[in-house]
């Protein structure tokens, strides 16, 4: 299938959504931090999932995943 829309794209947005719905499963497989939010902002044109974390210290952390289609190469 030829991506007709990179702005964003549907592959970019399907991956943002796929993120945000396992955030539990990502969550427990960090040794020493916990998920306490995710943002998803899937309409920018490059859609991003950020996720607040709290680490084992009680510290706030964030980690911010942009996600970038490149153009296909046909």
């Amino acid at each position: 299938m030829k991506t007709t829309s990179y702005n964003p794209s549907p592959i970019e947005v399907e991956f943002a959504n796929v993120l945000n719905q396992l955030q539990g499963n990502i969550g427990n497989l960090l040794s020493n931090n916990e998920i306490i939010k995710v943002e998803n902002n899937i309409h920018k044109d490059n859609p991003m999932v950020k996720f607040y974390l709290l680490d084992s210290d009680g510290d706030p952390h964030e980690v911010v995943l942009k996600i970038i289609q490149t153009a296909d190469k046909f």
